[in-house]
């Protein structure tokens, strides 16, 4: 397995704007704990969908305090809350995948918590990446984490003394927006307590289409 720490300096040696997204889930804040090793600076992209959790916006809070982030959040111009309940795709697009693609144009280097394992859809995931956006820009996707486990990301909060986000304490096991997350469904799937298990992916980590 390559190291991640590894991984991250080789992709910020070559970073002009580099950039981490995290919604503060575990793998998420063990990658930017690495990250601010190295970049103390770093901008930290949190979408602001307004259907978070509460302990989501007050955990996140509390890490940015204690780790003194450059936390960016970001939000859809024109937030329709609810939307939910009648399109999670449309959701999703307007709170989620156009802030996150508009505020990648300024970046050149972007960090990710993904996983293989978190779900089928992630299963070909490579450390490094290039990802293109819908206008066209392209730009280095780096996944340092790819190939860990659930257990190697809970043993790296544990030796280093992270606390973790209060939901897992409440058998959720992967956490997005309130409305559409649940206790996984399949105990198998750590994921399948999202979208009622109808969708893999919100649409931010979908490569645009060749036009």
């Amino acid at each position: 397995m390559i190291d991640p720490l590894a991984i991250i300096t080789e992709a910020l040696e070559r970073a002009a704007r580099p950039c981490v997204t995290s919604s503060f889930q575990a793998e998420d804040v063990a990658l930017v704990h690495m990250l601010r090793g190295a970049h103390p600076e770093i901008p930290v992209l949190f979408l602001e969908t307004f259907h978070h959790f509460a302990e989501t916006l007050a955990y996140r809070d509390e890490i940015a305090r204690r780790w003194g982030l450059n936390l960016v959040t970001l939000k859809a111009p024109e937030p329709h809350i609810g939307l939910w309940q009648t399109d999670t795709t449309a959701c999703c697009a307007r709170h989620k995948v156009g802030p996150l693609f508009a505020a990648l144009e300024d970046y050149d280097v972007w960090f990710t918590g993904l996983r293989r394992e978190q779900s089928p859809s992630r299963a070909n995931l490579q450390p490094v990446e290039d990802f293109r956006l819908p206008s066209g820009k392209v730009l280095h996707k780096i996944s340092p984490l790819a190939a860990w486990t659930n257990k190697d990301v809970w043993a790296y909060a544990k030796a280093h003394d992270i606390p973790l986000l209060p939901l897992y304490d409440r058998a959720y096991t992967s956490i997005g927006c309130e409305p559409c997350t649940s206790p996984p469904l399949d105990p198998e799937n750590l994921r399948s307590g999202r979208w009622q298990g109808r969708k893999l992916e919100c649409g931010i980590h979908i490569q645009a289409e060749e036009k």
